[in-house]
């Protein structure tokens, strides 16, 4: 296992930031997060208030993947609009400096709710926080991407097919076993790919609870985190994705909804968030919402299977949790088989 992705130069941020951003002309201290599989992520304590350092990690990596100077831009951009982002910055292209580009944000300080149940809340305030889950994606999907700086994030034509080609390629090279339903899934997706609706803007690739920052003391979203696969593409994805956690065990690993008596916790079912959202965007419904979920499945197959190749590479954040995730794999392919099928 690489020690690199475990630690960061303290020394060499410390040169560098200096005279760059305030609270570096002095002793500052490192802390990593051990959230996020993909950029490494460290807490910079300084007398001058707390950033957040995320770097690209050291080593071979797929093409593409860890795109941290993507994730500075999409948050930079949005500053200004009604999704809510930590304020970007400076970005580091430079891989001399401690190995790898990074960039430097600002602290969000608050809530970060890793399990979608919710435990230590009440059912009224489950609800409001799954409602600013909803208020949140539907501001993101009407961003209006010339406006902002972003028409250019993502390349023109059907994301799906896009995007399958894409996870397809990055899935084949990542690939550690054969997983029959995992090709079986690529196939029958190529085959119920649905014709484009014309609908392009910008999505954020990973929507999900515990990539929210929430206030302290009540549902309102500070910070959307963790835009590493964001692109212009279709909005459906993001929300089908949302649906797609829900479906899967509760719990540490699965972080989903499944077997939970929704109901009694406050929480939406998945027709109730999905028509918050129609309602949001002025949509009276969605077609085909399986092929979007059989989707949202195999892709998040596909990047766990990088995952779990990041760790027997030596190249995993946090390895022993990477191995975990790796073996969800054949499970994500499964259920992407049986949304399509319904």
């Amino acid at each position: 296992m690489s020690t690199k992705t475990q630690t960061l130069d303290h020394e060499a941020v410390g040169a560098y930031l200096r005279g760059r951003l305030p609270g570096f002309d002095s002793d500052f201290e490192v802390v990593k997060f051990q959230t996020g599989q993909s950029n490494p992520t460290f807490m910079l304590k300084t007398t001058e208030g707390n950033y957040v350092l995320r770097r690209k990690p050291p080593g071979v990596l797929l093409k593409s993947a860890h795109a941290v100077d993507r994730e500075f831009r999409v948050q930079k951009a949005l500053a200004d609009t009604d999704v809510p982002v930590a304020k970007m910055h400076l970005l580091c292209e430079d891989d001399d400096v401690i190995g790898s580009a990074f960039y430097v944000m600002d602290h969000v300080a608050g809530r970060n709710l890793t399990d979608p149940r919710m435990p230590d809340s009440d059912p009224q305030s489950r609800a409001a926080v799954v409602d600013e889950m909803s208020r949140v994606l539907a501001s993101l999907h009407q961003v209006d991407i010339d406006a902002v700086g972003l028409a250019d994030y993502g390349p023109p034509g059907n994301y799906f097919e896009r995007q399958l080609a894409r996870w397809t390629k990055q899935y084949r090279a990542s690939e550690t076993e054969v997983i029959p339903e995992m090709n079986e899934l690529i196939q029958a997706l190529e085959k119920a790919m649905p014709k484009e609706d014309g609908q392009r803007g910008l999505v954020h690739g990973d929507y999900r609870i515990d990539n929210m920052i929430f206030a302290s003391d009540g549902p309102t979203c500070q910070a959307v985190l963790d835009w590493e696969l964001s692109t212009i593409g279709h909005p459906y994805a993001d929300l089908a994705g949302v649906i797609m956690q829900w479906q899967m065990p509760p719990g540490s690993e699965g972080r989903g909804l499944a077997g939970i008596d929704r109901a009694a916790l406050g929480l939406p079912s998945d027709q109730a968030f999905i028509e918050s959202y129609c309602k949001r965007r002025g949509l009276d419904g969605i077609d085909n919402f399986g092929f979007y979920l059989s989707f949202s499945f195999f892709r998040m197959g596909g990047i766990l299977q990088g995952v779990l190749k990041r760790a027997l590479d030596g190249n995993a954040s946090n390895p022993e949790r990477a191995v975990k995730l790796g073996g969800f794999v054949s499970l994500f392919a499964r259920s992407g088989l049986e949304a399509l099928n319904k």
